[in-house]
């Protein structure tokens, strides 16, 4: 990195990286760390694991405050933040507030879906002076590409229900329900709801075991929904992912290129391949020709 770079990034203070549960706030460290940029991780107990977030920088807190969190960034020169990890939507009595996260829900929207209520704290920051980043445009190198990620490939009746499954995450997506789907010949088998994807496909590989569903193979679908703020809650995949899809029966699994984020993109291609599950990057207006 040049020296004016460096100084670039230094006049903009280390990266606050709100860490949430998974494997995806430390690849979004890593790299920020590649690029020469300092990082504090602000880890949400309960969600975040312990035993990585102690390499870090780091401060713990709870979900709500707010006020803690503004406070200690600005102590560390933070300038910018970015909100990566899981976190399942809590119920209020789960919420430990400070006095400004109590202001803050009295303004922030907690009705709807999740892209409803991600993008009133996107724009909370944003009034407190903070910059929200997406990861993606922190660690771009962790951005799903078009073209499969193993050796293996989607065949054409796959390819087939991909485009069906887009067109379903599509005509859904402003609902604000979910960003994935399984399909299987052509027939939508599941849909995304509150709990994730994990969940879905835990769910899903519980219901084959059982012989609900009859159907073999199919895909694991993921996109963004339709004008959805896209430095928050862009759809991920990781090897949990690809585990998943195996447990449930499926052939593979397919995303949006540029536009989904790969948590430990070497072990989901292991995986992947271990598995014998394509993993695919599509356009995301041209799924049916992509191969």
């Amino acid at each position: 990195m040049s020296d004016l770079k460096r100084a670039v990034k230094e006049s903009e203070g280390p990266l606050a990286i709100i860490c949430g549960g998974g494997s995806l706030p430390f690849a979004v460290a890593d790299a920020a760390l590649r690029h020469g940029r300092g990082i504090v991780m602000f880890a949400l107990r309960g969600f975040a694991d312990p035993g990585r977030v102690e390499a870090y920088p780091h401060h713990w807190t709870r979900l709500g405050q707010y006020g803690r969190f503004c406070r200690i960034a600005r102590q560390e020169g933070c300038q910018e933040v970015v909100c990566v990890g899981s976190v399942v939507r809590p119920a209020v009595r789960h919420i430990w507030p400070d006095p400004a996260g109590l202001l803050l829900m009295s303004r922030i929207v907690f009705r709807g879906g999740d892209n409803r209520l991600l993008s009133s704290i996107m724009t909370a920051f944003e009034n407190d002076g903070f910059r929200p980043l997406g990861a993606h445009e922190v660690a771009p190198e962790i951005l799903l590409p078009e073209g499969a990620l193993g050796g293996f490939h989607p065949t054409r009746a796959q390819r087939e229900d991909i485009a069906l499954g887009l067109s379903v995450l599509h005509a859904i997506g402003p609902f604000d329900v979910g960003q994935a789907a399984i399909v299987a010949d052509k027939h939508v088998l599941a849909v995304e709801g509150a709990g994730g994807t994990d969940e879905m496909l835990a769910h899903f590989a519980d219901l084959r075991r059982r012989s609900r569903i009859r159907s073999k193979g199919g895909v694991l679908i993921k996109a963004p929904k339709p004008g959805q703020d896209r430095r928050i809650d862009l759809p991920a995949i990781g090897p949990h992912t690809v585990e998943g899809a195996e447990r449930a029966g499926l052939a593979g699994i397919a995303s949006i290129a540029g536009a989904t984020i790969v948590a430990e993109g070497e072990r989901v291609r292991q995986g992947a391949d271990r598995a014998r599950i394509f993993v695919v990057g599509v356009r995301e207006h041209a799924a049916s020709s992509n191969g």
